[in-house]
């Protein structure tokens, strides 16, 4: 398989122009560099496992997924993806985000990971919160671990909202964070492709702890301090991303907290606020 043809794997089930505007960037961006991209769906690539090969692969893959089984397994049989699955998993679960990012030395909020529960078996979480309480002060954020576009993060004022958050979360996985009350509805989306930060925007909204911008936050062309952009690539660099957006919190003295890592940015945002195209530099 030629060296400039590749796949851009994208979630099947998911429908929107957001999504669709994206991947036709990194087409276009592809395309003006003699690179044939083929979108293919995730639910294209059904094969018995351990014969993946048998859907012609190509040399490379561009992966716009969290499928990070599909990525595995792909990267076994010679495949180079962009992210790798293991970044990719790195970024998507956030109890793992928190580990890595404390083994690698990079500030972030004081986070505690919620024990591991199963369907059907009750979570205490009226004697997990007793923990807690000893060592993050209300207010403070709960996360599920899988989440997107910032719909599963809550913030709990008191005891009561915590234990109606938790029980409602089921046996989901979740952590719980100190809550950054300095970075209260805003935050910095730093782009880094390779081993630079390429554009940053900061997000901010009135109505919303959150600042994304799909929950109504606004947003703005931003430079960056030193210390944010150093903070944005050790991060990458940490998690073995080619490219990624790092989402970094105004600590209480102004020092940046890494809050998330995303594998595949949404950075449609980036470009109408900076004019930096991302899929050109990817």
């Amino acid at each position: 398989m030629s060296e400039k043809y590749g796949w851009l794997i994208v979630n099947g089930f998911v429908k929107s122009e957001k999504f669709s505007d994206i991947y036709g960037l990194l087409i276009t961006a592809a395309s003006k560099r003699g690179v044939y991209l083929s979108v293919i769906t995730t639910d294209q690539l059904v094969a018995i496992v351990g014969e993946e090969e048998r859907l012609e692969l190509p040399s490379f893959a561009i992966f716009w997924d969290k499928d990070v089984n599909l990525a595995y397994r792909l990267e076994s049989k010679g495949v180079k993806v962009f992210n790798s699955s293991k970044a990719i998993l790195a970024c998507d679960d956030k109890a793992l985000t928190a580990t890595l990012l404390d083994a690698n030395g990079i500030p972030h909020p004081p986070t505690v990971i919620a024990p591991k529960t199963f369907e059907g078996v009750l979570f205490n979480a009226r004697y997990f919160l007793n923990n807690v309480e000893k060592l993050i002060p209300y207010p403070l954020v709960i996360k599920e671990s899988f989440g997107s576009f910032g719909k599963q993060v809550y913030l709990a004022s008191n005891r009561e909202e915590a234990e109606d958050i938790i029980k409602k979360l089921g046996y989901k996985p979740f952590i719980v964070q100190k809550f950054i009350r300095t970075s209260r509805g805003k935050d910095v989306r730093i782009n880094v492709v390779g081993k630079k930060a390429v554009a940053a925007i900061k997000r901010y909204n009135e109505n919303d702890f959150r600042s994304n911008v799909t929950l109504g936050g606004k947003m703005e062309k931003y430079e960056p301090t030193k210390e944010q952009v150093n903070l944005a690539i050790n991060v990458a660099s940490a998690f073995g991303l080619d490219f990624c957006g790092v989402d970094v919190l105004f600590g209480e003295n102004e020092e940046p907290l890494c809050c998330e890592v995303n594998s595949n940015p949404h950075f449609r945002s980036t470009l109408d606020a900076t004019g930096v195209d991302m899929a050109q530099l990817i």
